[in-house]
């Protein structure tokens, strides 16, 4: 009896030493990390860092950080940002946000979010890299808003980023938001009509990401890993009477300049060019000869207010059969 006693205490022992070492390891590790941004010039300050939730648990608080990149001009604040994680592998955590503002602020101006039941699931694989093998986050409802007001809001949302098994540096992504609704801001700048439904009936996407290498600590170290194919396999947003349908097969080069073809499909594709119009995206003196285009295309099929047509991305151009569209988009994560 005298001998389990022992070696209850002893196993209890080397646990706690244990679980003391884990803890300190990752309290070191993110004020380590906190200095090496200050010093290459980042703004990375935090007001307190607490560690709890011995014996199984480590659940690491940190207060008020505050992060900036002066190479891409991206910040981020929140009032608190809560990590757990089990005691046998701090690879595996969810992160818990705050449920009050987190202010948000990038050259194209600041905003805020305010997320409701705000999580996230890092899973690392164990290594010196420490590569990301899955990475999934989700909110009940979230809003983010401009200095001019709402922007955007939402109910449940998930969005998942998740390594292939055969090739580490690819990745499937997955989007669906519910209720996504546009706020007045955006209605306004893209003049929405009143009878406009408030909330899309759907917005999802499913794609596989090529990258030149797989995502680990240097993403955040060094230089953000740059894709190099994109297959969309199906992306959907249905808003009212207007149904936009995608897929996408992309290279990409060095300079993030894509090529390859994006088939689509559109319902009511008149009232997406107005839009278009709108938004800017589009020049009222070009739209004529879309709209003809369209109209010849549509027509073909069928169904005047339906078509499916190819865009072909090559030589930094979009087009549509002979019809140039206008510059392709780059895709260089900074």
């Amino acid at each position: 009896m005298r001998r389990l006693l022992w070696l209850a205490v002893l196993v209890v022992l080397l646990w706690s030493g244990w679980w003391a070492f884990a803890a300190l390891s990752l309290r070191a590790g993110i004020t380590d990390w906190f200095e090496q941004r200050r010093a290459e010039g980042w703004q990375a300050d935090y007001a307190a860092i607490r560690v709890s939730g011995y014996p199984f648990r480590i659940a690491l608080s940190l207060r008020a950080p505050a992060l900036a990149d002066p190479a891409t001009g991206v910040a981020v604040e929140a009032s608190v940002l809560r990590l757990t994680s089990p005691a046998w592998w701090l690879g595996e955590a969810d992160v818990i946000f705050p449920d009050d503002r987190i202010l948000l602020a990038s050259p194209e101006g600041r905003s805020s979010v305010l997320l409701e039941d705000g999580h996230a699931a890092l899973r690392l694989t164990p290594g010196s890299a420490l590569e990301l093998r899955a990475l999934r986050f989700g909110a009940s409802a979230w809003t983010l808003e401009d200095p001019a007001g709402t922007v955007l809001t939402a109910g449940a949302t998930e969005v998942s980023m998740v390594q292939d098994e055969a090739d580490p540096a690819r990745y499937t992504m997955r989007l669906n938001a519910t209720g996504l609704t546009p706020g007045q801001v955006p209605r306004q700048r893209l003049r929405i009509p009143q009878d406009w439904p408030v909330a899309f009936d759907a917005f999802g996407a499913r794609m596989q990401v090529q990258f030149d290498r797989p995502w680990d600590r240097r993403a955040l170290e060094e230089r953000r890993p740059q894709p190099q194919q994109i297959n969309l396999s199906r992306a959907e947003i249905r808003w009212g009477e207007l149904l936009l349908m995608a897929s996408a097969d992309l290279g990409i080069d060095a300079s993030g300049m894509p090529w390859g073809t994006v088939p689509l499909q559109a319902r009511n594709w008149r009232a997406m060019l107005d839009l278009a119009v709108s938004a800017g995206a589009l020049s009222a003196d070009f739209r004529p000869q879309v709209e003809r285009a369209l109209s010849a295309l549509a027509g073909a099929g069928g169904n005047p207010e339906r078509f499916e047509v190819t865009l072909t991305l090559e030589r930094g151009q979009v087009r549509v059969g002979f019809l140039p569209l206008g510059p392709a988009p780059r895709f260089i994560l900074r």
